[in-house]
């Protein structure tokens, strides 16, 4: 009886995750194509969006009232990340004997991310973000500040958006 007790919460920290997660591929995707600004949309572009949202998304949960359970969310949602890039490396011929590898270097660019990211919630006309775009050589324009700005609002915009649990 306890042990489902256990399973169950678990299950929701899951499910919150994926939610999440399935909400930033969707958002990172229109968001890659809906814009011009990238200078090439192929992995690397989708990855870096992503990661840049995934991170706006652990530091958002960690303002929630219920950070206990959202710590718990968060590492769900890298599992999740991680997953998925293997299973999206896989996809583009990645063999078995050399998939860690890949996996690995995604991973610790991710993190190296992490440790780069701005502080700050409000990206529009942050320095460090700004910084921190030309770092990913993401943007064809030195238009910085004017693509910071649409960052942001799409981040507010599906944070609005999304389903609170």
């Amino acid at each position: 009886m306890i042990l489902h007790y256990f399973k169950k919460k678990e299950n929701k920290e899951k499910i919150i995750a994926t939610d999440q997660y399935k909400k930033i591929l969707y958002e990172s995707s229109s968001f890659l194509n809906d814009n011009n600004f990238f200078k090439v949309k192929d992995y690397k572009a989708s990855f870096e969006i992503v990661s840049i949202f995934i991170i706006m998304f652990i530091r958002k949960n960690l303002l929630e009232e219920n950070r206990k359970l959202y710590l718990k969310v968060n590492e769900e949602l890298i599992s999740l990340f991680i997953t998925d890039l293997d299973d999206s490396l896989r996809e583009k011929g990645i063999g078995d004997m050399s998939i860690g590898k890949y996996v690995k270097s995604y991973v610790k660019k991710f993190y190296f991310r992490i440790s780069k990211f701005p502080n700050d919630n409000n990206l529009y006309r942050n320095e460090s973000f700004i910084n921190y775009l030309k770092m990913t050589d993401l943007i064809k324009n030195e238009d910085f500040i004017s693509v910071t700005k649409i960052f942001n609002d799409k981040f507010a915009y599906f944070i609005k958006t999304t389903i609170k649990h």
